[in-house]
C-alpha cells in the first residue's frame, strides 16, 4: 500500500510540475551536461515555431540546432557554427551565474535566452519575445541618441577642437570663446567674459609681443575694414616664436566668428617636406632634383659670360662594400664619403647625392680648366685614403668625369650628359682618376650601347657562334685540344669583334649567360671527337663570382657525356688577384671533378710565379706577345726558356701561343715545349673543319693552307 502510494505521489507531482511548466508566460527547457534535452514547455515549441511531434525528451541539442535551423532560425548561421557557438557559450558558464543573449529568429523576431547551471541537472534555459521591447526602446534610444549628437557637436564646436573660436556681436564684443583660444594666446581670465571688446584683446596681444607682418595700426585698420565689409579674411601672424592662423568669418547679424590655428608645427612640417624633396635622407646633400635646379638658374649667366663646370663622381668598388658588408655599413661609408667630398669643395659650390653611390658637383666661377681639374684632383686624393668604420678598414677610390660650360654644352640636361660620359671614359682608363669630356665621346658610348643591347638578344637570334683553333702536341705531332673561341655574326652589323663586345659582357654580367653557353656547346661537340683530343674553354673572372659555376661546369658535362678528363679550363692570373680564396676553392672542387686547369697569357700579369705555388696547375700557356718580340727583343727567348723549364719542373705542360714561323716552332720545340698553337698550324676553324683535321691526323705534317 505504502508504495503504492508513493507512485500516486509522484504522478501527482509530475502533473503538478508540468502544469506549473506549461503556465511559465516565456519558453522553459532544460538541458543536461550531455546536451539532451530534458524538459521543456509548450512556450518553448511556439517561440521557435517546432511541431510537438518532432520534439521529445531525450533529443540531442545538434537535432534541436538542426530542426530550428529548418523552421527559419538563425538566418545569418548554418547549424553547424550555431551548434558550436552555442555548446562553447553553455559549456562557459557553469558558475551558478544567470547569463543572457539575444539572438534573431524566423519573422525578424528577437529571443532574449537566459540559462544557468545547476550541478547535477544541467542548465536552466528561458526563452522571451523581446521584439516590440526592442523596438520601442530602439525609438526612444534613437532619439536619445539624436539629442546627444546634437548636444555632442556644440560641445566639440565650442571646447573640444584644437582651433581657437571665438564669436562678437555686431558691436564688437565678445560673446562666447573656447578654451583652445585662451589657450593659443595665453588670455587673461578677464579678458574672456562676454562684453570684452575686440580693441582690448587685440591691445593685449600686441602688448605681448604679436608680430602681424605689418605695425600694430596696419593691423587694426585691416581688421575694422573686413568687419565693416561684412568678407572673409585671413592673416597670419606670430606671437612668442609661435605661427597662429586667424580665420574672420562674418554673419548675417552684423557679427563674426574668428578661427585662430596654431600652426607651428605645420609650417615647420611643410619646410622639412621642403627640405627632403630636394635633399638626400642619408647624407643631407642636395638630391637630383635640386642639383638640377641649381644647374638651370645658373644657365641665364652661361649668356653673360659665365663659366662653370659639372662634375660626374662615381665610387669605385662600392658594390662590392655593400655586397661584403652589408647596407648598414654601406649607408655610414656614404655619409663620411659625403663629408670627404664636402671638405674638397669650395664655399660657393653645390655638392649632390644624385642616388647610390652617385655624387655631382656644380663649380660656380671656373674660368680654366685647370681649377676644375684641381678640384678633382683633391676628391680622387680624398677619396683614396682608407676609411674605418665600426673596425673595417675600406678602400674604394673615386672616378670623375668633368663638363665645363659653356664649351661642353650650355643646358644642365647637355652638362650632366656629358660629364657622365667623361667619368664612364675615367672608369675605363684605370678608376680613381679624372677625365674631362672630349667631343666623339657620345659617339664611342652609342656603340657600345648598341653592342650591349644587341648582345642581350644575340643568344636567343642564334647569333654568336663556336670556331676552334687546334693546339699539337710536338711529341705526339698531332692534334691534342682545341680551344673554343666565340664570334659573334649580326645580321646588320656583321662581324663583332670578340675585343668589342667581350668587355661589354663581362662588364654587364651578360658574360655568365654567354659562357655557360659557350661551356655547354664546347662539351657538346668535343664529345664527337676521338677520345684522346682535348677542348679548352676560356672563363672570365666575372663567371667566378657566381656561385654555381662549379655546378654549371658539371651539369655541361653530365648533359654531354664528355669525360672531365677532356675539358680544359682557361683562366688567367688576374682572376687570383681580384678573390684569391674563393677562386682557389672552386679550383679544386673542379679539378677534384677531373677537369684540367690551364693558365692562359702567362707572364704578363703581376706575380705568376706566386700562383703556381697557391695552385696545381696542369698547364701553363705562354702568351703570343714573347714570340712575336722574339726576334726584336733577346731577353723573349730567355723567358720562354725559363718559363718551360719552370713548367718541367712543377709538372706541368707548356703550350706556345701565336707559333706562326718556322724559327718559331725550332726555338720552343728546342727547349722542350710540350704543345704549340697558331696560324702556322691552322686559324680558328668551324666544328665541320675541325672533324675533317681530326680525320687526317696520320699526314706526315700538320698544315691548314686555308
Amino acid at each position: 500500500m505504502k508504495a503504492r502510494g508513493d507512485s500516486d505521489q509522484r504522478a501527482a507531482d509530475a502533473l503538478l510540475l508540468n502544469a506549473t511548466l506549461q503556465s511559465i508566460p516565456y519558453g522553459f527547457c532544460v538541458w543536461s551536461s550531455q546536451f539532451k534535452l530534458l524538459m521543456f514547455n509548450q512556450h518553448y515549441l511556439d517561440i521557435y515555431g517546432f511541431p510537438s511531434r518532432r520534439v521529445r525528451k531525450g533529443m540531442t541539442l545538434e537535432a534541436i540546432v538542426k530542426l530550428s535551423s529548418e523552421m527559419g532560425n538563425h538566418p545569418e548561421e548554418s547549424p553547424a557554427e550555431f551548434l558550436a557557438a552555442y555548446k562553447q557559450e553553455l559549456l562557459n558558464n557553469r558558475s551558478g551565474a544567470r547569463a543572457k543573449v539575444r539572438e534573431r529568429v524566423a519573422g525578424d523576431r528577437w529571443l532574449e535566452t537566459a540559462h544557468v547551471y545547476s550541478p547535477g541537472l544541467g542548465w536552466v534555459v528561458t526563452h522571451e519575445d523581446v521584439t516590440e521591447e526592442i523596438a520601442s526602446t530602439e525609438i526612444i534610444q534613437r532619439r536619445k541618441r539624436e539629442l546627444e549628437r546634437q548636444n555632442i557637436r556644440l560641445d566639440a564646436a565650442v571646447n573640444n577642437i584644437s582651433q581657437g573660436l571665438c564669436m562678437y556681436d555686431p558691436k564688437g564684443r565678445l560673446v562666447i570663446c573656447n578654451q583652445p583660444y585662451q589657450r593659443i594666446y595665453g588670455l587673461p581670465d578677464y579678458l574672456m567674459k562676454p562684453g570684452t571688446q575686440l580693441d582690448d584683446i587685440l591691445a593685449h596681444l600686441f602688448d605681448e609681443g604679436m608680430q602681424a607682418g605689418a605695425n600694430r595700426e596696419e593691423y587694426i585698420q585691416w581688421r575694422r575694414e573686413v568687419i565693416a565689409r561684412g568678407e572673409y579674411g585671413k592673416n597670419v601672424h606670430e606671437l612668442n616664436g609661435r605661427t597662429i592662423m586667424m580665420q574672420h568669418h562674418p554673419m548675417k547679424d552684423g557679427g563674426w566668428v574668428t578661427t585662430h590655428e596654431d600652426i607651428t608645427e605645420q609650417r615647420q612640417q611643410e619646410e622639412r617636406i621642403r627640405h627632403l624633396a630636394r635633399h638626400d635622407a642619408l647624407t643631407q646633400l642636395p638630391n637630383r632634383l635640386q642639383f638640377l635646379e641649381e644647374m638651370e638658374a645658373a644657365e641665364p649667366g652661361l649668356d653673360r659670360g659665365d663659366h662653370i663646370a659639372v662634375l660626374c663622381i662615381d665610387l669605385d668598388h662600392f658594390k662590392s662594400v655593400n655586397d661584403t658588408l652589408g647596407h648598414s655599413l654601406g649607408d655610414k661609408l656614404l655619409q663620411q664619403v659625403s663629408a670627404r667630398l664636402w671638405g674638397a669643395t669650395r664655399e660657393n659650390d653645390v655638392l649632390a647625392r644624385l642616388g647610390g653611390d652617385e655624387f655631382a658637383l656644380l663649380l660656380r666661377d671656373v674660368s680654366q680648366p685647370a681649377e676644375a681639374a684641381a678640384i678633382a684632383e683633391r676628391i680622387v686624393k680624398a677619396m683614396s685614403n682608407p676609411f674605418t668604420i665600426d673596425g673595417h678598414q675600406l678602400v674604394i677610390g673615386t672616378s670623375v668625369g668633368i663638363a665645363m660650360a659653356p664649351q661642353d654644352g650650355e643646358t644642365a640636361e647637355t652638362l650632366m650628359k656629358n660629364a657622365d660620359l667623361a667619368l664612364y671614359k675615367a672608369k675605363n682608363e684605370g678608376r680613381s682618376t679624372y677625365h674631362f669630356f672630349e667631343p666623339g665621346m657620345d659617339a664611342a658610348i652609342q656603340k657600345r650601347r648598341t653592342i650591349e643591347a644587341g648582345l642581350r638578344l644575340a643568344l636567343a637570334k642564334g647569333e654568336l657562334k663556336l670556331v676552334f683553333q687546334p693546339l699539337v702536341g710536338l711529341k705526339e705531332n698531332r692534334i691534342t685540344c682545341l680551344e673554343a673561341l666565340l664570334r659573334w655574326h649580326t645580321a646588320d652589323r656583321g662581324i663583332v669583334s670578340p675585343t668589342e663586345f667581350i668587355p661589354v659582357a663581362e662588364e654587364t654580367g651578360l658574360i655568365v649567360q654567354i659562357g655557360e653557353w659557350v661551356l655547354r656547346e664546347a662539351c657538346r661537340t668535343a664529345v664527337t671527337w676521338p677520345a684522346g683530343v682535348r677542348v679548352a674553354v676560356n672563363l672570365s673572372p666575372v663567371q667566378f663570382k657566381n656561385k654555381r659555376l662549379y655546378e654549371t661546369v658539371e651539369a655541361a658535362l653530365r648533359e654531354s657525356g664528355l669525360s672531365p678528363t677532356r675539358l680544359e679550363l682557361e683562366i688567367t692570373e688576374s682572376l687570383l688577384l681580384s678573390d684569391n680564396e674563393p677562386t682557389l676553392k672552386t679550383l679544386h672542387r673542379l679539378r677534384a671533378l677531373g677537369v684540367r686547369i690551364s693558365m692562359d697569357d702567362f707572364g704578363t700579369g703581376y706575380s705568376s710565379l706566386s700562383y703556381l705555388r697557391s695552385f696545381p696547375f696542369d698547364k701553363i700557356k705562354i702568351d703570343r706577345s714573347f714570340m712575336r718580340d722574339l726576334k726584336s727583343k733577346g731577353d723573349s727567348l730567355a723567358i720562354i726558356k725559363a718559363v718551360i723549364g719552370l713548367g718541367q719542373s712543377l709538372g706541368m705542360s707548356t703550350t706556345a701561343e701565336g707559333i706562326e714561323t718556322e724559327e718559331q716552332l725550332a726555338a720552343v720545340r728546342d727547349h722542350g715545349c710540350s704543345e704549340v698553337q697558331g696560324f702556322l698550324f691552322s686559324p680558328p676553324v668551324s666544328a665541320q673543319k675541325v672533324t675533317e683535321m681530326l680525320a687526317e691526323q696520320d699526314r706526315p705534317k700538320l698544315r691548314v693552307a686555308s
